[in-house]
């Protein structure tokens, strides 16, 4: 394993997601999952996630893309959040939101929008210590 890229890879993971969800998946992690967390900050986040072809922000509007159309709902709410860090705006979001429903279809599109809203409610209960509305 190439030390160097896994050091750069966690530290854009924590830019992108936050320390607190690193910190936590790196918590959670045993002997036998440790080295796939090794993997994800090294071949994920440091080989693709660095590379200068794409910005974070471009990077992050192709993850939901690609996570919404293969229905991957839990890593989809884990990357609106890292989308919103990156700077992605309100109606930058929505138009690719609507994008996933028109060609992934209407119950990805729905899906997506569900958990963008739990999303910016969370972030937005957090930034005033407040409660989550639902």
């Amino acid at each position: 394993m190439d030390k160097d890229l896994r050091i750069k890879g966690e530290k854009v993971r924590r830019a992108v997601l936050g320390d607190d969800y690193v910190d936590a998946a790196l918590a959670s992690a045993d002997d036998f999952s440790m080295p796939f967390q090794d993997v994800l900050n090294e071949y994920c986040w440091g080989q693709c996630w660095t590379e200068d072809g794409l910005s974070l922000a471009q990077r992050s509007l192709l993850n939901l893309g690609m996570l919404a159309a293969l229905g991957r709902m839990h890593e989809f709410k884990v990357h609106f959040r890292g989308a919103i860090r990156n700077g992605l705006s309100d109606a930058e979001l929505r138009a690719a939101l609507i994008q996933v429903a028109v060609y992934c279809g209407v119950p990805a599109g729905v899906e997506a929008f569900r958990v963008a809203r739990a999303v910016r409610q969370e972030m937005a209960a957090e930034a005033t210590g407040g409660k989550v509305e639902r």
